[in-house]
């Protein structure tokens, strides 16, 4: 399928594994250039090599750390020429409120949440310089189905998609697309692979329509379901030029599988 992605650029943080190395995979399956961040030198150091080899395409290694200041100036002045950037770097930690102090809590967002909003800070006003873009934020499904043995990740969550939906409701002025996407439990090195049925056609339906895969923190540990190699499909909703803050693919038990939410 050719979805006229060939020459673009992409950035994707949290590349160096799980669904960020296999969204730099698609892309380049597509013909992009990618822009792999993580802070492991070593895997993406291996993941460059072989998408270069098996796609013929440009990719560049960034060993970054997004909770630092200096590094996301860093990554963000190296990036000033990119179509696309990819949000998905993160690790919360599971636990009650009572496991989680607030140390840990905000070294925690200050890559997930933090992480998300400053890059896209940078980004986005590059973009906005340029005439065009495309945000994708990789949130995750327990920012609506609310986990209280996951607190950190569902308030956090819930921030990145209220902060999609505001950016996004605003970005088609500016001629960027924003969108977001939450699907079901995946399977990463994370999780346990425990198969979790029932969210396979919805969230494939979903990854059509709008723009998706998940952030290596989109549900608590332990809750892990289909490998995150199925959800590459992300990069077919970029060629819908009307997306905004589309829609989320729903947890297992939420029901229909997608609910579709325009940016309001």
């Amino acid at each position: 399928m050719d979805l006229h992605l060939r020459g673009k650029r992409v950035l994707i943080t949290g590349a160096s594994k799980g669904i960020g190395a296999a969204a730099a995979e698609a892309f380049a399956e597509e013909g992009a250039h990618v822009m792999l961040a993580a802070r492991s030198g070593d895997q993406l150091k291996a993941l460059a090599d072989r998408l270069r080899s098996a796609h013929q395409i440009d990719a560049t290694t960034h060993i970054v750390d997004l909770r630092r200041p200096e590094d996301l100036a860093r990554l963000a002045k190296g990036a000033s020429d990119i179509d696309i950037l990819v949000n998905n770097a993160g690790d919360i930690p599971g636990g009650s409120i009572d496991k989680i102090d607030e140390a840990t809590w905000r070294h925690a967002w200050e890559l997930k949440v933090f992480g998300y909003i400053n890059i896209t800070r940078a980004i986005y006003a590059q973009m906005k310089a340029r005439g065009h873009g495309v945000i994708v934020n990789d949130i995750g499904a327990a920012g609506e189905k609310f986990d209280a043995n996951y607190i950190c990740g569902s308030a956090g969550n819930a921030a990145l998609m209220a902060f999609t939906r505001a950016l996004g409701g605003k970005s088609l002025a500016d001629n960027i697309r924003v969108v977001g996407i939450n699907p079901g439990p995946v399977g990463t090195d994370r999780h346990d692979h425990r198969p979790v049925g029932g969210i396979g056609a919805g969230v494939e339906q979903g990854l059509q329509v709008g723009a998706g895969a998940r952030d290596q923190d989109d549900d608590p540990p332990g809750t892990a379901g289909r490998s995150y190699r199925d959800h590459r499909g992300l990069v077919r909703g970029l060629r819908h030029g009307e997306a905004r803050y589309r829609l989320y693919a729903r947890p297992p038990d939420a029901g229909s599988g997608v609910r579709q939410r325009g940016a309001q």
